[in-house]
């Protein structure tokens, strides 16, 4: 059996795999060292690139199991591989405990005002008397009660908050007091202080946070989006942000990434911009690597694989 790898891993990855296989690495512009024409398994590695993608598909016509390391797949999914009868794989759950660390790390920053008291450090200026909030008795509201959701729900429960949540088949799950399905978490906005993203990006949610979704938003209510850029109307929310219907947003993804210097996001005073790295830590690797190994041997015993995608829902 022929298995692609990518150059970054080929050699944490090969130590675990049996001695018989030919291992061909790739570079992240598709590159193959070897003959992919028989290769089966494909392991693309972070940032794959649609030119990367396509490349290689064309260079392992065999190719029957990819398995990708990022939770969203919707840079995947194109018509050039969806023509393949290939099985698809993620890592859904090696970014969760990050994710929702940086979501609590978001939601303290704007409870406690940390940018301001961060800027009067700076100024040497000791200034008292800022609205400074607890997380104790808020509702935070997830959408998108997946593995990110439920990790997020774990650490919020712990300060106190009252946790409401979404997904496409609710039902009760630890830490959350309210679940809905995908269609009634409008009907919740009204009474949430935080609303965190985490839902996948698929035709369904691209745009779903547009200009009535942000119209049903308290104005004291605070929006953290960890998901995908293109879930969020970026027009409505810059609308919402700058005339205050929201009280502030924290970013980690744009619908374009990088974000453009000439972005107004950037300057917004309300809105807290980071470059979509709520999920990296050392760790994160460790889990991706052990997730393949494990599908792997799963695959080469015949066993169902882990985290296998739904291509037509795109998750």
């Amino acid at each position: 059996m022929k298995v692609i790898l990518p150059k970054e891993v080929v050699a944490d990855v090969q130590l675990h795999l049996p001695s018989n296989l030919t291992v061909l690495p790739v570079d992240s512009e598709g590159n193959i060292d070897g003959d992919a024409k028989d290769a089966e398994v494909y392991f693309n590695w972070f940032y794959l690139k649609k030119e990367t993608l396509h490349k290689v598909l064309t260079s392992a016509p065999a190719l029957r199991w990819q398995h990708t390391p990022s939770a969203g797949v919707n840079h995947i999914l194109t018509p050039t591989f969806l023509e393949r009868d290939i099985i698809l794989t993620n890592g859904a759950g090696v970014h969760a405990i990050p994710i929702a660390e940086f979501v609590i790390t978001y939601m303290l920053a704007y409870a406690k005002q940390l940018p301001s008291l961060y800027a009067c450090q700076a100024e040497k200026l000791w200034k008292k008397g800022w609205p400074i909030k607890e997380l104790k008795d808020a509702t935070l509201l997830i959408i998108g009660a997946g593995g990110i959701g439920q990790e997020i729900a774990l650490r919020a429960k712990a300060f106190g908050m009252q946790i409401f949540g979404s997904r496409r088949h609710p039902q009760a799950m630890p830490n959350f007091d309210l679940l809905v399905d995908a269609q009634e978490w409008r009907s919740l906005l009204p009474k949430a202080d935080y609303v965190v993203i985490a839902a996948p990006l698929t035709p369904e949610t691209k745009g779903m946070i547009d200009a009535t979704a942000l119209s049903l938003m308290r104005p004291n209510a605070y929006l953290i989006n960890i998901a995908r850029g293109a879930v969020v109307d970026e027009l409505a929310l810059y609308k919402a942000l700058s005339e205050g219907a929201i009280a502030g947003a924290a970013l980690d993804t744009f619908y374009t990434e990088p974000l453009p210097p000439e972005s107004p996001f950037w300057s917004l005073p309300n809105v807290f911009v980071t470059p979509h790295c709520s999920g990296n830590s050392p760790k994160v690797v460790e889990r991706s690597l052990a997730l393949f190994l494990d599908n792997f041997n799963r695959y080469s015993s015949r066993k169902p694989l882990r985290n296998v995608v739904n291509k037509k829902a795109g998750y």
